[in-house]
């Protein structure tokens, strides 16, 4: 099932009510008293739950941290992302209301198909697959906010809007509790034509990530060695493999490929999910013609990179050729039209302008290749063999040497910097910075442009978007904002 958010291959969905809320109510010109007959609109209700995931922003990514400098003109809202004058009003913080319409379709899903006479076990796997997408929106809200409004239950009328923020231990037992679910029903794989959808490895490696993250910075958690065995249980399926070159991870004919786990699949050649071009050089002229470029790559993040990591070349845009001409790009220059800028995401097949891209990956599996890495050095307090095995099938693929003979602490910092040569412009960089403690020290250390960030340590969350803080009387704002 090839998922894109602008050519829908399910009907049209409205809100009832204020949409920057929650989704109300899915379905165009029917009532809930007058849909979920059948398994037609089972699969319908479950598509507008996939086609509600790709609603992580790059701009909050690579903006808050090190990894990129937004250009200086155009959205004014970036530049006060960048240096941390952020307040609630911003409008590139909006996850939280998407966050919400996926959950609520999610929920829709959960509450309806039960009610629906069609195959027990397809039942059954579109509702793992719905809890799985509200497990995987939870979770992407409490790293952004914290403390969240948790409702599990189809929000049908005005009265359901108002829900104060649950303690965060809470949404992390839902989430819990829906992916296991997941894993337990959801199957290893499926046919071509189904490409796209949920499969029980990707259960299994979000879960992983689940752990990862609770773990935190506590060197004794419980929640490494879990995160070790379920990255385990994934590299264990026997589905999933490292392709042997970087850049065929993210070509167009590995969608749903051996490497990606589970990702937002795009049509090609479709203007607007602004991954592909939007992060391209600004104004200047590459194909098809006139840049489109809203950031460019900061010095820390592409000098992280040696002169033999493979990785390089295909991350990002160094040079381009128009009409015989090459321009060299600058990681320096302040010139617009000549700063180094991603591509890893670019479809450069399209022939329409403004932002074409390919899939966006939600879970590769060089990521559970990293996360099995770090866990088992944390749980074992230093690098297992099997802990050296995944870390460095991620670098050899790269072209860089295996490593050995590492520290407790040398084997953390070299999975850090991996994670952040492998994942870059994955929507990865801030969750790890966070997780790990390392986000106010990682924007001071990246000053160029002279950015002059004022983070503080309450800027780890971002602020309750003003839209929904003045829609819901029952929310508490975040700390400092």
């Amino acid at each position: 099932m090839k998922l894109n958010r602008l050519l829908l291959i399910i009907p049209v969905f409205m809100a009832f009510g204020c949409e920057n809320q929650l989704d109300l109510s899915p379905v165009t010109n029917l009532t809930n008293a007058t849909y979920y007959k059948t398994a037609d609109d089972a699969r319908a209700a479950l598509g507008a739950c996939y086609n509600a995931i790709g609603n992580l922003d790059p701009n909050i990514d690579i903006t808050t941290t090190d990894e990129a400098i937004p250009f200086l003109t155009g959205d004014a809202n970036r530049p006060l992302l960048w240096r941390y004058n952020l307040t609630p009003a911003n409008s590139l913080i909006g996850t939280y209301a998407q966050g919400y319409r996926g959950i609520n379709r999610s929920n829709t899903v959960i509450d309806r198909l039960p009610g629906i006479p069609m195959d027990e076990t397809l039942k059954k796997r579109y509702v793992a697959e719905a809890k799985f997408l509200r497990a995987l929106h939870y979770f992407n809200l409490v790293r952004y906010y914290g403390d969240v409004p948790l409702i599990t239950k189809e929000t049908t009328s005005l009265e359901g809007l108002e829900v104060g923020r649950s303690p965060l231990a809470d949404v992390y037992a839902l989430i819990e509790a829906d992916l296991k679910e997941a894993e337990s029903v959801l199957p290893k794989s499926y046919p071509a034509a189904e490409t796209g959808r949920v499969t029980q490895g990707a259960a299994k490696g979000i879960l992983a990530k689940v752990y990862l993250t609770r773990a935190g910075t506590t060197a004794n958690s419980p929640y490494w060695a879990q995160a070790a065995a379920k990255a385990k249980e994934v590299i264990d399926l026997g589905v999933y493999d490292l392709y042997a070159n970087f850049a065929d991870a993210f070509a167009l004919s590995a969608r749903g490929g051996k490497e990606n786990i589970f990702e937002v699949q795009y049509l090609t050649d479709v203007r607007g999910h602004g991954l592909g071009r939007n992060f391209g050089v600004r104004q200047a002229l590459i194909y098809p013609s006139g840049g489109a470029g809203i950031a460019r790559v900061s010095p820390s993040l592409f000098n992280a990179y040696t002169p033999d990591d493979k990785r390089k070349a295909v991350t990002f845009i160094t040079s381009y050729v128009y009409n015989g001409v090459t321009t060299n790009l600058s990681v320096t220059d302040p010139d617009p039209t000549k700063a180094v800028s991603f591509q890893k995401l670019w479809d450069k097949t399209a022939k329409t302008s403004g932002g074409e891209g390919t899939s966006i990956p939600v879970l590769r599996y060089a990521d559970v290749l990293l996360m099995q890495a770090e866990a088992l050095n944390e749980a074992n307090s230093g690098p297992t063999p099997e802990a050296y095995a995944a870390l460095n099938r991620v670098r050899t693929r790269a072209g860089l040497t295996a490593l050995s003979g590492l520290s407790y602490q040398q084997f953390k910092e070299a999975v850090w910097l991996e994670r952040r040569l492998e994942l870059t412009f994955e929507n990865s960089r801030r969750f790890d910075l966070v997780r790990t403690g390392r986000l106010v020290d990682a924007v001071k250390a990246e000053n160029s442009f002279s950015r002059n960030a004022t983070i503080q340590p309450f800027h780890n969350l971002l602020p309750i978007p003003q839209n929904d803080m003045d829609a819901n009387p029952k929310l508490v704002q975040n700390p400092g904002y």
